[in-house]
């Protein structure tokens, strides 16, 4: 089997070769793709280098799987020249992630929407996967009436170059700025652009993805919010259901949902925090809670690896899904 990585040499491509090798994923040669600019350089995959070639170079290379990270706009020229040959994209970006033909996929969650014809499939937002992988349970359950979301999502949502503004800016150096202000020491309620309904991008791919990853018309408001972290996303999600439940359900369901891990202690000060997470693939939920002030209510503290099951490890799972329902060959 022949894997392409589309953006082999940014921040999820690579994070998504490693997790191929970590995973044992059955691919005898890697494809390593990227722009112009990275043509020529090296890819280690399980202790052989491959070279970085450009996306028509890849192409002709028939690989049986081609995993795009590589922006929304490399997707959309390149998805459809992949998929005529019949080769399955799993796309990053969010260019197909709302196409009503396309499927938006957690595995955990919806992997039965995929069939044998899907050739482009698309991996949702960083924050949309870690929550739908603790609410789905819930909302399978108790079924979800209303969301208030608010992310804090690390610099490293915005790919090496805002890992490097903080960087930087620690260091009181001068570099290349891809925020509107400084991020070091400061947080901003500014999480991809803003839209002329005043929300952001990031803001309105948690209500659409939502909706479209559980199948049903929630109703949702998300504020997201950028912070000096260096990796991990956090969330406070406040839901409100339709039906009632008690705290020991809640707790029940959440420590049986594979992928989750239950981190809920508050007397001894245990609590999911980025630092858990990183370069772990678990979604960490803990501060559970009723909320008192509506009916129905429950409050949750939602923490994730955004490179990795945000991004990386989501995709290489689909792909693993595939495998395993002979859904390619």
């Amino acid at each position: 089997m022949k894997v392409a990585v589309f953006g082999a040499t940014g921040l999820v491509g690579r994070k998504m070769i490693q997790v191929l090798e970590e995973r044992n994923f059955p691919a005898e040669r890697i494809i390593a793709i990227a722009s112009e600019r990275s043509v020529g350089k090296n890819i280690t995959y399980k202790g052989k280098n491959y070279t970085v070639m450009n996306a028509l170079d890849g192409l002709k290379e028939n690989p049986d799987i081609a995993l795009f990270s590589a922006g929304g706009q490399a997707s959309l020229k390149w998805a459809p020249e992949f998929a005529k040959r019949g080769i399955t994209v799993i796309d990053n970006s969010s260019a197909w992630r709302m196409d009503e033909n396309i499927p938006l996929v957690v595995p955990e969650i919806n992997g039965d929407n995929i069939t044998g014809k899907d050739k482009i499939i698309a991996n949702p937002n960083c924050s949309t996967i870690q929550m739908v992988m603790v609410l789905a349970p819930l909302h399978n359950k108790f079924k979800i009436k209303r969301l208030v979301i608010s992310t804090y999502q690390s610099v490293s949502g915005s790919g090496i170059k805002g890992i490097k503004q903080m960087a930087d800016e620690r260091e009181g150096k001068e570099g290349e700025k891809i925020y509107p202000h400084p991020i070091d020491k400061n947080t901003l309620p500014h999480a991809g652009d803003f839209e002329k309904n005043g929300y952001t991008t990031e803001e309105i791919k948690l209500v659409n993805e939502t909706q479209k990853i559980l199948n049903d018309k929630i109703n949702i408001t998300a504020t997201a919010v950028r912070v000096p972290v260096s990796g991990g996303h956090s969330e406070a999600v406040n839901v409100e259901f339709y039906q009632p439940f008690e705290m020991q359900e809640v707790f029940n369901l959440l420590q049986n949902t594979s992928g989750v891990i239950v981190k809920d202690n508050p007397e001894k000060e245990i609590y999911p925090m980025p630092l858990d997470a990183y370069e772990k693939d678990d979604v960490f939920v803990g501060r559970i809670r009723r909320d008192f002030s509506i009916e129905n209510g429950l409050n949750l503290w939602v923490v994730a690896d955004n490179i990795r099951k945000g991004a990386a490890t989501n995709a290489v799972q689909i792909a693993e899904y595939l495998l395993k329902n002979k859904l390619i060959h």
